[in-house]
């Protein structure tokens, strides 16, 4: 396993097929499906497929999904991805998610931090950004925390419960390290 994927505590590392009943459990988690763009729950035969079908070449998926897994018990508490990548100019967006019984654990920031190192380091990617919903102040403290600044505001961006909310644009660039 290379080394700019693990820390002391977790490493990220490639789907697998016995990753599907957790997948499963958090994409079909409704309370997190205002902060992304889940419209639907996902079925086991999707989430299969998905596994199956999943590439670990980013340059021909233009994404690529990290499970999170602490080395203690070999427990997988969260998923971290890169997705909507551009190679033309370098950019791709980061998100994250912990299991809710694994927050407050620092865990969302060492992966962070592990997906950064290994996107600027390993993949050569000038840019990463994020867009993340006003009310979601976790992720937003998560990804300043890490050297993320805020660019800008998209107005009514996303929509819950008949409601649009703004969402914030974070973004690191290779340079500020």
């Amino acid at each position: 396993m290379p080394k700019l994927l693990i820390n002391d505590t977790l490493y990220l590392r490639a789907l697998e097929p016995e990753d599907l009943e957790v997948l499963y459990k958090w994409e079909n988690d409704t309370d997190v499906w205002k902060f992304g763009s889940a419209i639907s729950p996902y079925s086991k035969f999707a989430l299969r497929q998905y596994i199956e079908d999943a590439q670990t070449d980013i340059f021909h998926s233009k994404q690529l999904r990290f499970m999170i897994v602490l080395h203690e018990r070999e427990t997988t508490v969260g998923t971290i991805d890169l997705y909507d990548f551009d190679a033309l100019n370098s950019r791709c967006g980061v998100g994250i998610y912990i299991d809710p019984a694994c927050r407050k654990n620092r865990y969302a920031l060492q992966a962070l931090n592990l997906l950064i190192n290994y996107a600027f380091h390993f993949l050569k990617i000038n840019q990463l950004y994020a867009v993340i919903p006003e009310s979601n102040i976790s992720s937003i403290k998560l990804f300043q925390s890490t050297g993320f600044s805020q660019s800008g505001v998209l107005q009514e961006w996303v929509s819950y419960d008949n409601e649009f909310e703004n969402a914030i644009i974070v973004q690191k660039l290779k340079s500020d390290q």
